[in-house]
């Protein structure tokens, strides 16, 4: 039965090279999503660009505004840069999973009138996530990131491969 369900896995991957990731390929995309800061829900956007090092793993830099808000004159907004090591795998055609696992500095800001603060933490960034290639070129991808300490977000966005 092993030896079944390990052959038909190694036929589904082998199936999907048509639209992996080429190696020592560079990408680059954009988001939207939704992120969850102490309680709070916020519209998120982010862009990032990576570089695919094998089919299998790749380095992506990102940026995501977390959200941001405007109460009683004061204005509070949430930035996240992170660094990140990706590993995939296909799974069918076109389909693929992937974890995620890096470093992410997050600012925080708040200003009002003439007052201005910042402060920047660094901490983890874990994620899972499934891709789907369109075309060899084009894919999309959903995502679940913990970054930092009670910071989630759940975006959809879309990929160029140079």
């Amino acid at each position: 039965m092993f030896k079944k369900i390990a052959a038909a896995a190694a036929l589904l991957i082998a199936s999907s090279a048509a639209f992996a990731a080429d190696a020592n390929t560079f990408y680059a995309g954009a988001d939207l999503g939704k992120t969850r800061i102490a309680g709070d829900k916020e519209t998120s956007y982010g862009a990032f660009a990576g570089y695919n090092l094998t089919q299998a793993f790749a380095v992506e830099a990102g940026y995501r505004r977390l959200g941001e808000r405007d109460n009683y004159g004061f204005k509070a907004s949430g930035d996240a840069y992170t660094l990140s090591g990706i590993a995939s795998m296909p799974v069918g055609e076109s389909f693929s999973v992937f974890g995620r696992l890096g470093v992410s500095a997050v600012e925080g800001k708040l200003r009002s009138g003439d007052f201005e603060d910042s402060n920047t933490t660094t901490r983890a960034v874990i994620g899972a996530g499934v891709g789907y290639a369109f075309t060899p070129k084009i894919s999309g991808r959903v995502e679940f990131q913990k970054t930092g300490s009670g910071i989630r977000n759940l975006s959809a966005g879309l990929a160029y491969q140079f």
